[in-house]
């Protein structure tokens, strides 16, 4: 995985230095970010943030590193975005590993959930920060893409408030050690860019990702759902 990666992005650059590309925007991850097991847990993640590669062997945190590298010696003006889990309505017809993720809590392949944390985002302001970190004259560097961190306990929860027909799991695979707590993380770099970005609520997100599951046929729409969420919405 690491070689077509690292290879492709390398050969992207070359490109786009040989056409004169004004810019280019490299799609990263959180996994170029995060991944540091010294990090402390009140250190707050940012774009100054760089995972350990030794620890990691992260395909994204290495393809970033050759795309900075191979920019620089090029010349190419690099901005890059690092988005976190993505979550929302799907645009193709197929399921993705962000999407698993979140359909496995619903069609009860997931008896249990893990004591772990997630960071996660809408794929509607990933879209968006693309275009303002493309299209801003001063955007410049890394931008962190990411609405909140979220226990997987909550993750559940929220999903069980919105679609309580489904098997939704209810209890944490280990519990015998102490809850994860979510790390702490900015995204006011990208929040202040131009014209700004709003994000969408990791609520409002996990709604429409299982609403578009069930509209493409990958989750079935359980009787007296409609009912249920027109309650919600008056709660709401």
């Amino acid at each position: 995985m690491v070689e077509p990666a690292v290879i492709g992005t390398k050969n992207v650059i070359v490109a786009a230095a040989e056409a004169k590309v004004r810019r280019v925007v490299f799609t990263s991850s959180i996994g170029a970010v995060t991944m540091d097991p010294n990090r402390g847990p009140d250190t707050v993640v940012d774009e100054s943030c760089w995972s350990d590669l030794e620890f990691c062997k992260n395909t994204n945190a290495v393809a970033e590193l050759v795309a900075w590298d191979e920019a620089k010696e090029r010349g190419v003006d690099l901005v890059v975005v690092n988005p976190v889990l993505v979550t929302g309505p799907l645009l193709q017809p197929t399921l993705n590993a962000s999407i698993i993720h979140i359909l496995k809590y619903l069609n009860g392949s997931a008896k249990t959930y893990a004591n772990s944390v997630q960071a996660y985002v809408d794929v509607k302001d990933v879209a968006l920060a693309h275009i303002l970190v493309y299209e801003t004259p001063s955007a410049s560097g890394r931008y962190l893409c990411a609405e909140s961190v979220l226990h997987r306990g909550d993750v559940v929860e929220i999903l069980a408030k919105f679609f309580p027909k489904y098997p939704v799991p209810t209890k944490c695979k280990d519990e015998t050690k102490p809850r994860a707590k979510p790390y702490k993380f900015s995204n006011r770099k990208l929040k202040d860019l131009g014209l700004g970005l709003e994000f969408t609520t990791v609520k409002q997100s996990l709604y429409e990702t299982v609403k578009s599951l069930q509209d493409k046929g990958h989750l079935p729409i359980p009787t007296q759902q409609q009912d249920h969420e027109s309650i919600i919405r008056i709660q709401s």
